[in-house]
This record gives C-alpha cells, structure tokens and sequence, in this order.
C-alpha cells in the first residue's frame, strides 16, 4: 500500500490549512511574517506530507491534516447521496465515511452523525444544492467549515464552531442556488422534545 503523506491534497485541504495559521496568528502564537511564509508552503504544497510542516508546532494540526490511518482508497472514492425530488436520510448506527458527495435538486438530505458507529476526524463534504435541501446533524464537539460553499439565493447555515478541535471536523465545499445548507449539533432539553 502506497504511503498516505504521498497522496494529492485538494483545494479544500489547502484553505482548511490556511485557516488554521490565520486562526494561529489571531491567537499571537505566529507573526504576520511566518504567517506569510507558512501561507506560501501551504499553497505550493501537492501532497499531505508537504502539507503537515507548515502546521506541525500548532495546536489542532492533525485535525486539519489527516493522519495516516485515512487511507488513500477512504479518500478517493467519496459516497455519493443524491435526491431529485425526493427525501433521503441516513441515521441511527452507521459507518460515515471520510468524503461524502451530496445532491440535492429539489428533495432533502437529511444525515444524522451522532449515533454513527464510526466517524472520521476529519470529513470531506461537497456539496450541490439546487432548490432543495441538506442538513447535517454533528456529535457534541464536532466542528465545520462551511467558507468554501458559494451561495446564490439560497441559505447557508453553520450552528457550530469552525475552528478544528477534539472532535470530529467538516470541510464542506461546493454551492448552494436556492435551497438551503444547514450544519448543527444534536437537539437538547426541550429542543430535542419539541423538534424546534
């Protein structure tokens, strides 16, 4: 099997990474000029292994890069939700994989991660929303960063944090026209009684 710091990294990849060293220098643990000079090996990096060094004294660095345990075929074969006009949902005791690909035009998606029995540290969602919509429901702690969706008309929506942390970490990419993209936490109290 082929060394996953060899795999091809993606533009999502490359902005998660940028993110993270923004977010460094906002805390005071990097300057404006390492921050340059980290951006610049981030944005030439092709590979997971040349992506790593420009992240490697920071806090949260392996939730922004996988690690080796992702293997290159998890990677490279996302699952591929799509709905016309109907409604699809995943829920319960599932195995989420570590991309996921999802089409909307006028149905729903609706993907409920907190009973999953396994979840990745790290996921890749594209995403495509016509008129329709998708809702991804995160475990406690889970973040995501929804900055790479393009929005037209439609309504993209993130009620959790967006900077990686212990738990699991949504990189979703992709466009929303009309409809509706939607990433919260699990409902509690009188939320998770009354469905609001």
């Amino acid at each position: 099997m082929s060394d996953p710091g060899e795999m091809r990294i993606s533009d999502a990849d490359r902005e998660a990474a940028a993110q993270r060293l923004h977010t460094a220098m906002g805390e005071g643990r990097i300057t404006l000029a390492e921050l340059e000079e980290r951006l610049d090996a981030v944005y030439a990096a092709k590979t997971y292994s040349e992506l790593r060094p420009p992240l490697a004294d920071l806090p949260g660095a392996g939730e922004v890069v996988p690690m080796a345990s992702a293997t290159p075929a998890e990677r490279a074969e996302p699952l591929q939700l799509r709905t016309d006009m109907g409604s699809l949902k995943r829920e319960g005791d599932w195995r989420v994989p570590a991309s996921l690909r999802l089409t909307s035009g006028m149905g729903s998606i609706h993907l409920d991660l907190t009973q999953a029995t396994s979840v990745p540290n790290r996921i890749d969602v594209e995403v495509s929303v016509g008129m329709g919509e998708i809702l991804i429901i995160v475990p406690e702690g889970a973040t995501a960063n929804v900055d790479g969706v393009r929005g037209s008309w439609g309504d993209i929506k993130s009620k959790v944090g967006s900077i990686p942390g212990g738990g699991p970490h949504l990189t979703v990419t992709g466009k929303a026209g009309m409809g509706s993209l939607t990433i919260r936490g699990p409902r509690t109290g009188w939320k998770a009684m009354f469905g609001t």
